[in-house]
């Protein structure tokens, strides 16, 4: 048997915002808020523990963030990679890095290293969302 679907879950301290931050990032949506709240905003307030979004095309998987007590501490292990400048090299492809950096810093993201192309791989520009999780724009 094998997998034909999956989800990104990510651990964090405000799902709501992190989920919202991301649904930015990838164009993503969220569900409904759950039955017994008129928005997500709702859901916050009484005890927003999670928060779920999807790509609305359905190619991409599904991300959900969970509340959980404890803050980051180290560098995560697994992380996402935003494709931006796939099939673009060098000049161009520095261009859509920083174009996309320039979007998603108002968003609350947080630039990081810049690791220019070495022959073996392309460039690619580290940043961090609004909770600290590491993210490469690629």
């Amino acid at each position: 048997m094998s997998v034909r679907q999956f989800q990104v879950t990510f651990d964090c301290a405000e799902p709501v915002r992190v989920g919202r931050f991301w649904c930015e990032v990838l164009g993503y949506v969220p569900p409904p808020p759950p039955d017994g709240f008129a928005t997500w905003d709702d859901v916050d307030r009484d005890h927003g523990s999670w928060f779920a979004c999807s790509d609305p095309s359905g190619v991409g998987p599904r991300l959900f963030f969970q509340r959980v007590p404890e803050g980051k501490v180290v560098k995560n292990r697994v992380h996402l990679d935003v494709r931006v400048g796939t099939g673009l090299v060098g000049e161009e492809r520095l261009a859509a890095l920083e174009a996309e950096c320039a979007r998603l810093v108002p968003l609350g993201a947080v630039r990081g290293q810049l690791l220019l192309a070495d022959g073996e791989n392309e460039s690619c520009l580290n940043m961090q969302d609004v909770e600290g999780n590491e993210f490469c724009l690629d």
